[in-house]
């Protein structure tokens, strides 16, 4: 029998004897509610208080019978508390109650399905960028490596609804779902669609018929790491120092120049409506303006400098570690 059920059984068992203490003393002495619950409560600690009344010979009795099956119940109840507590399962309970409680408090976070090869990579790259996040996980090797990492998860299956309700996803920002099967990814879309309608949601691939299903689904962007890892290796024959370049850009800690991005809508309100030549990051920060995502998601390279910086539009800036430095701080 599981420490949890016993402990809920002694508990019962309790409830049991008082109620049978109670009801005794009511019928035996014909007293109140509460001079028969005194008496129970008396009896079964053995405190030593004394009785309400002089007992008579079958209310001895009933004392006597009454302190002999308290004694095998708090035997019971004793053992089953030992076995719960030698189970870990309150410590365990505490510790899922803090996360829980750490996760409540998230906010604009990303939730990581999966912390296989592709996880790692992902929550690598959001805790680079002093991104919140957090990973759910069920895997026992896996999640033995969140726990030394110290990377806040929980332990479930991220197929299940009732474990993806745990993490946050009405406030999540962001959503990357990196399971090994694509059905299980599948899954996870569908479902963390119906909890957040508008935030983004990442998905991986390994076969390319079920690109379409994971767009249909509700996935914002599909990548299929085999085909992204194939494509990247012929690139690096056809054109690799283009290819080198921009792995430069990309990997911060590797390179002396970095690509960041900026929402106008985070930018201060005076700016908002103005140029990119307004913004004059060039000279306040250093960095170049080499991209500009529309509102309607549509990218140009190398944008005008007359180019209005409108609401739900995205910077593309490019700088040297110091100059991204600059550019968060004055931002």
């Amino acid at each position: 029998m599981k420490s949890k059920s016993k402990l809920v059984i002694s508990i019962g068992l309790l409830l049991v004897v008082i109620s049978i203490g109670v009801g005794g003393y009511m019928t035996l002495s014909d007293d109140n509610f509460i001079d028969s619950l005194y008496m129970t409560i008396i009896t079964m600690t053995t405190v030593g208080f004394g009785e309400i009344h002089p007992l008579t010979y079958n209310e001895k009795l009933f004392t006597i019978f009454l302190i002999l099956i308290s004694i095998m119940v708090y035997g019971y109840t004793v053992t089953a508390l030992t076995e719960y507590l030698a189970s870990g399962k309150i410590l365990e309970q505490l510790k899922q109650k803090k996360v829980q409680q750490k996760i409540q408090n998230l906010k604009n976070h990303t939730v990581v399905c999966g912390y296989g090869r592709n996880g790692k990579q992902a929550v690598a790259k959001l805790i680079q960028f002093n991104q919140p996040c957090v990973v759910i996980e069920k895997r026992v090797n896996e999640i033995a490596e969140l726990e030394k990492d110290n990377i806040l998860f929980i332990e479930g299956d991220a197929t299940n609804d009732d474990d993806l309700a745990k993490l946050g996803l009405e406030r999540a920002k962001s959503l990357i779902t990196a399971l090994p099967s694509d059905a299980d990814n599948l899954f996870v879309v569908l479902s963390a669609r119906q909890f957040n309608k508008d935030f983004t949601i990442i998905s991986r691939a390994s076969n390319e018929s079920s690109y379409g299903k994971l767009k249909f689904a509700g996935a914002t962007n599909v990548i299929m790491p085999d085909k992204l890892g194939g494509a990247h290796m012929a690139s690096l024959v056809v054109t690799p120092d283009l290819v080198e370049f921009v792995d430069r850009l990309t990997i911060a800690g590797d390179t002396n120049a970095n690509l960041e991005e900026i929402s106008v809508n985070d930018l201060p309100s005076e700016l908002l409506n103005k140029t990119i030549l307004d913004l004059d990051l060039r000279k306040k920060t250093g960095c170049n303006v080499i991209g500009f995502k529309t509102s309607e998601n549509e990218y140009i390279v190398n944008p005008e400098s007359s180019t209005k910086l409108t609401s739900n539009t995205n910077l593309i800036v490019l700088g040297n570690p110091t100059q991204i430095k600059k550019l968060r701080e004055t931002l």
